[in-house]
């Protein structure tokens, strides 16, 4: 146990009332003050601790220094108490019975190699079971870290880490020696940076765990380097590849195990030059699918630890944050690769939200990784058709998110052009130009002078396709009513003088804008992204402008089309249109919002239609189908109300 200070409060009536309260709440277990994923971080210290000194304790069965074995025997016994408390799961008994193995192993005086080995064997499967933050989340600044040592450590390990600064004299135990080659071969950086963050029981090393996460990281770099002389840290490794491609990788190996992987004198050159220079050691993965992995494995962490608030965070964000902003590159290159990403994160997402086991999550986290891996490659490719891809995607995306708008405002430019109605139209118009003008502006605030994340964009999309359709419900619903015979003459013959009043002019306003400002939001988000994706932008503006002009076509066809029809066609057409696209938007409103994390996502075997807003979930498919229930009793009651009146 970590030794616990209070200080006596010396000023007030009570001060015996409450010292006693403190005396008894000190008395009681703060087992519940830390985390899983915390508690665990002490006990593999401890375990870190054990395979690194045990040999200076115990040598050929016979203890050589009785001070240093009881440290190891109080460290192994505190080690299976600790994890007797961590909270029951799957691995929790083979973890107990190793750490009982290992305080046999010290009780029995075994040789170095096997309690060490046995202790680092334990702290792997310990992290397994509840993980804890294994690396930083990103390159540490070795420089900073050499700032700090200056500032902090000096005093006790001196200038070159050797242990023997102005105020080591006299220490029991003394300051740890960072030159000795044998201790430092056994240390990993996660072991510098757990001592750097809890301190060191029974010694002078207190916690530093006031600086920030990436201060102490950059610490513990900094002070894995003084066993290694200066040009062996300057120049990278010669010969076999290096087999450390993460951080986390890094971090967690000491010397010693990665020489048994690559041998002594190339374990040596890797270790000393990565732990000068770590972002070596970072895949060579663009920036935001490297965000997306660590947010995966951030994502299980949390889980691992109990914190399901934070693990669907960092789920979320490895999707929104991480994968999102590339998705359109993608989406050109390999679209079903990008389908299988977004369903391999939405399942993960999926598991966190029914409290899944801890393995099923770990498995939905490296399936979707290794997707990831694959969209890398894709991406990375230098093929000689990138700039039609860039083309084709840019003629897609705006064909695709531009339709739906364009239905929309055509649908209503029409209605009043057949109800003689043209006074309203400048509110149409004013809303469509309306959210052009907003679009442009909302490209500005991302571009220089806000970040939209990827959430606030689900949101955004959301609940403005569930408001647009909800509107076409209804909308849909009445065009239908005055397509059966007698009902739209007759409502031709009130010149849409009461229906159509000042109020309802602003409503279509309202509409127009909603409807093409969705598109034009994520259009923009999705160009912004390819256009600083490195590709060709001049292939992106010939693809742009041929997709505008489709949609002039399309525009210019649907209006003609619409003058010849009889006026009752006319409103039984349109009213089927609202009503297509009234589920779609429904669709792709839920959708939006489980990726933003609003809603919660229940995966299902159905078919992906994208042109349709169909997606495997229970929630999609349930509001669609919800939608598509009220249409039909809509058109029954309509179709009754008209032959009652023909009656």
């Amino acid at each position: 146990m970590m030794k616990k200070q209070f200080h006596a409060l010396r000023s007030g009536a009570h001060l015996q009332w409450l010292l006693a309260t403190l005396l008894v709440l000190a008395s009681v277990p703060v087992a519940y003050a830390q985390s899983p994923g915390q508690e665990a971080a002490v006990v593999w210290r401890l375990l870190d601790y054990i395979a690194v000194d045990y040999a200076s304790a115990v040598q050929g069965g016979k203890v050589i220094s009785p001070a240093e074995y009881a440290e190891m025997q109080e460290f192994s016994a505190t080690a299976s108490e600790k994890i007797a408390a961590l909270p029951a799961n799957a691995q929790k008994p083979e973890l107990r019975e190793d750490a009982a193995q290992l305080t046999g192993l010290v009780e029995a005086h075994a040789p170095p190699d096997e309690v060490a080995r046995q202790a680092r064997s334990l702290a792997t499967a310990l992290v397994a079971a509840y993980p804890v933050p294994l690396a930083p989340s990103q390159p540490p600044d070795v420089d900073r870290g050499a700032a700090l040592y200056q500032q902090m450590c000096t005093a006790c390990h001196g200038v070159a880490g050797a242990g023997d600064g102005p105020a080591a004299a006299g220490m029991e135990p003394p300051p740890i020696d960072f030159t000795d080659e044998a201790r430092a071969r056994e240390r990993s950086l996660f072991g510098l940076y757990q001592v750097i963050t809890q301190g060191l029981e029974g010694t002078a090393m207190t916690s530093y765990a006031h600086l920030s996460d990436q201060d102490r990281w950059a610490l513990a770099f900094h002070v894995g380097q003084f066993a290694y002389a200066a040009e062996e840290t300057s120049e990278p490794p010669k010969g076999a590849e290096n087999p450390l491609a993460t951080l986390q990788e890094l971090v967690q190996i000491t010397p010693a195990t990665l020489a048994n992987e690559v041998g002594e004198q190339q374990a040596r050159a890797i270790t000393a030059f990565l732990r000068r220079h770590p972002a070596a050691s970072v895949p060579a993965t663009g920036s935001q699918l490297s965000l997306a992995h660590t947010r995966l494995a951030n994502a299980v962490a949390a889980y691992g630890r109990g914190d399901q608030t934070a693990a669907k965070s960092a789920a979320l964000s490895a999707y929104l944050d991480g994968f999102e902003p590339v998705e359109p590159q993608l989406a050109t290159r390999a679209p079903d690769l990008m389908r299988d990403i977004e369903q391999s994160m939405l399942s993960l997402r999926a598991s966190i939200d029914q409290q899944a086991g801890l393995e099923e999550v770990k498995q939905r986290a490296v399936t979707a990784a290794s997707l990831l891996d694959k969209a890398e490659t894709v991406l990375s490719s230098t093929a000689d058709n990138a700039g039609w891809a860039g083309f084709v995607g840019a003629l897609t995306i705006l064909v695709r998110e531009g339709l739906e708008a364009l239905l929309i405002v055509i649908a209503i430019v029409a209605f009043l052009r057949k109800a003689e109605r043209p006074d309203v139209l400048p509110y149409v118009h004013a809303g469509w130009v309306g959210a052009l003008l907003a679009g442009a502006g909302t490209w500005a605030l991302a571009t220089y002078v806000v970040s939209i994340s990827g959430a606030q964009r689900e949101v955004v999309e959301g609940f403005s396709a569930l408001f647009a359709a909800v509107v076409l419900v209804s909308v849909g619903l009445w065009l239908h009513q005055k397509s059966y015979a007698g009902l739209w003459q007759q409502y031709l013959q009130q010149k849409l003088s009461r229906v159509l009043s000042g109020k309802s002019a602003w409503f279509l306003l309202v509409l127009s804008f909603v409807a093409v400002y969705r598109e034009v939001f994520e259009t923009i988000l999705f160009y912004s992204a390819m256009w600083h994706g490195g590709g060709d932008n001049s292939m992106i503006l010939a693809g742009f402008a041929v997709g505008v002009v489709i949609l002039v076509v399309v525009a210019v066809t649907m209006l003609q089309f619409s003058r010849k029809l009889p006026i009752g066609r006319f409103f039984f057409w349109s009213s089927l249109l609202m009503a297509i696209l009234a589920v779609v938007l429904t669709g792709k409103g839920v959708a939006a919002l489980q990726e933003a994390g609003w809603l919660s996502v229940a995966p299902i075997s159905f078919p992906r239609i994208d042109w349709l807003g169909v997606h495997p979930s229970l929630q999609v498919v349930l509001a669609q189908a919800a939608a598509l229930l009220l249409l039909i009793a809509g058109l029954i009651y309509n179709r009754r109300t008209a032959a009652a009146a023909e009656r």
